[in-house]
């Protein structure tokens, strides 16, 4: 049990007439429930000071002989905005026969109903919730509520032989932001725990995906789980409405090795080894792995671009009011990184410095280049798009890839993750990822230590140009020219410019923080786009 959890929580109320008895709502949010949300991983509000933790809604998702309270419950702090978050709550008796065993993570405090005793729990431990979920799915069940009521969509990934009967199911053993189930070891469930005011977007873009282009290469959408808070806006065509909130995800499992960031790491390895010998080598294979990953990207983006789909997923030109919305991110970005590197200047180490000096003497050049995104033509267009778009995200099955988590950027509000961009904000993602590999691999081990990092930085710049090459050569080739979505290369140069320079200051600002050895890693990046702004403006 929770060392934090009180130890008795009693009610003469029986557990399904919970709702009707105040002082244990009371005892809920002052007494039990704030210690064991502390321990928690999903729980982000850790760190900052909590005023009151308040159940805001009480849902009932019913069971076979009892009732499991879906909560939503509502933290406020000292400073700053509130949250909320999704805590499934299941009673189980202790006295009988029978008793099921819940892992000591999933038990919030002993409790008495009734005069009845038992364990207060956290649902997704307790199997009899995992099963209503699973065939509330199935039968795309709308369950009433006191607001609202809760809606399970079912999604084409979910197999018509596993619609019958019982099914196995188990919580996978991680922490996380998120709870994950698993059913009939062929189905995975998120459970979102941080709820937003608005459907989540992976949810949209995981069921667009395989409802609408059959995109093979991500796990194929088998179901959603949405509060509909408002009745009278029950989806007639099945899907959730912008003020519903997401709960939970389904998609079918996928085996795979490793994600892309560990395989290119281990492929990372013979280059590594032999660069203390003066000796370049990168196998044919990687070569063909970063072309697979290229291919597969571009057809994750002709997958999203759909000129007749609903006003969500349709093309749109790149406007004035979306080029002032990116400035602004950039310049924003722009600013605060000048100042920490003139703040922890003298911290870094001499090559680190260099880059840093080449970047503030940039400024004049960087700020010419933003005036000329806001004033050059564009024809080319904007597109929903993964938005966190990296290596850790991508699965390796062996012979292909397997594309991961469309929740977009973790710490942009669920309005900004919806925001469509050029496809090349994600290829900017996957470059700098690559980058990052190699930089990671060569000045982060003992086999390369003993090496003068300016050598370092020119052996995995080679590397790097190379697989950046060789990526955006098979990433382009797949959509063919000319494409609606690019108008040229030339716009094609300059939008990645763009979206590069977004994305290595944004590292930046992290790096100075909390990894100050790594900051040469951004800056080189930056100093990158810098030269390669020079170009344009010979």
């Amino acid at each position: 049990m929770n060392d934090m959890a009180v130890t008795n929580l009693t009610s003469t109320h029986v557990w399904t007439d919970l709702q009707n008895d105040p002082e244990l709502i009371q005892s809920l949010e002052t007494a039990v429930l704030p210690p064991y949300i502390n321990t928690c991983r999903w729980f982000a509000g850790k760190a900052r000071q909590q005023e009151a933790f308040r159940i805001r809604v009480v849902h009932e998702i019913g069971l076979k002989t009892s009732v499991t309270y879906l909560l939503i419950i509502e933290v406020r702090y000292a400073d700053g905005e509130t949250e909320n978050y999704q805590l499934p709550l299941s009673f189980v008796e202790t006295d009988g026969p029978n008793v099921p065993e819940i892992l000591p993570k999933g038990i919030i405090t002993v409790a008495y109903f009734n005069r009845t005793r038992g364990l207060l729990v956290d649902a997704i431990y307790d199997e009899r919730f995992r099963q209503a979920l699973f065939q509330h799915l199935v039968n795309q069940d709308c369950l009433a509520q006191a607001e609202g009521q809760l809606c399970f969509y079912r999604g084409r990934g979910l197999a018509g032989e596993d619609m019958k009967g019982q099914i196995t199911n188990r919580v996978l053993p991680v922490d996380s932001s998120n709870s994950a189930l698993v059913f009939g070891e062929k189905y995975f469930m998120k459970l979102y725990r941080k709820l937003f005011r608005e459907t989540n977007p992976e949810v949209e873009m995981v069921s667009f995906l395989t409802e609408q282009s059959n995109f093979p290469y991500i796990p194929a959408y088998a179901g959603s789980i949405v509060w509909q808070r408002d009745d009278a806006n029950a989806a007639s065509n099945g899907r959730a409405s912008e003020t519903d909130v997401t709960l939970g995800l389904m998609q079918r499992m996928v085996p795979n090795e490793k994600d892309c960031w560990d395989k290119t790491g281990d492929n990372l390895n013979d280059f590594l080894f032999a660069v203390p010998t003066r000796h370049f080598s990168i196998k044919e294979d990687v070569f063909d792995m970063v072309e697979t990953l290229g291919r597969r990207t571009a057809e994750m983006h002709l997958a999203l671009y759909e000129p007749d789909a609903e006003p969500a997923f349709a093309p749109e030109p790149i406007t004035g009011e979306y080029r002032e919305f990116i400035i602004g991110r950039i310049e924003h970005l722009l600013d605060r990184r000048y100042n920490l590197v003139i703040d922890n200047y003298t911290k870094l180490d001499p090559q680190a410095q260099r880059l840093a000096w080449i970047f503030m003497e940039a400024k004049e050049l960087i700020d010419q280049f933003i005036t000329e995104f806001r004033t050059r033509p564009l024809e080319s267009l904007r597109i929903r798009i993964h938005g966190d778009y990296h290596l850790g995200q991508i699965l390796s099955t062996g012979r292909d890839y397997i594309i991961l988590d469309f929740e977009g950027e973790p710490e942009s509000s669920i309005s900004d993750r919806k925001i469509k961009h050029s496809p090349l904000k994600d290829v900017a993602g996957m470059i700098r990822s690559y980058h990052y590999a190699v930089s990671a691999k060569l000045f982060n081990s003992v086999e390369t230590a003993h090496i003068d990092p300016t050598h370092l930085q020119r052996v995995s710049n080679r590397w790097f140009k190379l697989i950046r090459d060789t990526y955006m050569d098979a990433y382009l080739e797949t959509f063919g020219h000319p494409h609606p979505l690019f108008k040229d290369n030339s716009e094609v140069n300059f939008l990645l410019l763009v979206y590069l320079l977004e994305k290595a200051v944004y590292e930046l600002g992290y790096e100075i923080s909390y990894r100050p050895a790594w900051v040469k890693i951004p800056l080189n990046g930056i100093v990158d786009v810098i030269r390669e702004i020079e170009k344009l403006a010979l």
